[in-house]
């Protein structure tokens, strides 16, 4: 039996991390609580105030249920993964909102110890004006990085220095591999 030649396409991880909030389960329990509610409705009422306001109050239930729920289970976690070519995000189970962004476009890599909920407008993926964006699943530490476009990306992460290292040395490896 021969060897088969190694795939050469296929990064390999350097550093995997990722941030968990047990919060949020919390509250997609209150949105599996809407969902009952709107189907208790639709189930064992009397109808006697009339169809529409019944399906109002049923439909509103269920919608806002399903939305409470997903939004939150997609941010429970938060999984960073930094291979030799990019760093990408990829948030609650099935991975959805994923970000990926080449090496090539990060200039640079901060460590910040307190990331908060309240600094981006709560948890999720959030955008403000004057600080870029960012994942924010729970409060504490995190890495900011500096993209080459002049905007910022913070994601909290446990152990985010020694995420912020292996940028860092992956960053000074590529250039000294530009430079040859």
């Amino acid at each position: 039996m021969r060897d088969l030649p190694r795939d050469e396409t296929v990064p390999s991880e350097i550093w995997t991390g990722r941030a968990t909030n047990r919060v949020q389960w919390l509250l997609a329990l209150g949105g599996c609580a809407f969902m009952a509610l709107g189907i208790e409705l639709a189930v064992d009422s009397a109808w006697t105030s009339g169809v529409a306001p019944l399906a109002m109050s049923v439909v509103g239930c269920i919608a806002a249920g399903l939305l409470v729920l997903f939004g939150t289970l997609a941010f429970v976690h938060v999984s960073v993964k930094i291979d030799k070519d990019s760093l990408e995000v990829r948030c609650g189970h099935i991975g959805v909102p994923r970000r990926r962004i080449p090496l090539s476009q990060i200039v640079g890599a901060d460590f910040v110890a307190r990331v908060t909920p309240r600094q981006w407008g709560g948890w999720g993926y959030r955008w403000r004006p004057h600080q870029g964006t960012a994942v924010v699943v729970r409060r504490g530490e995190g890495v900011v990085l500096r993209l080459g476009d002049g905007h910022l990306f913070t994601i909290t992460v446990d152990n985010a220095e020694a995420a912020v290292r292996v940028i860092r040395d992956q960053l000074r490896s590529g250039a000294a591999g530009a430079a040859h």
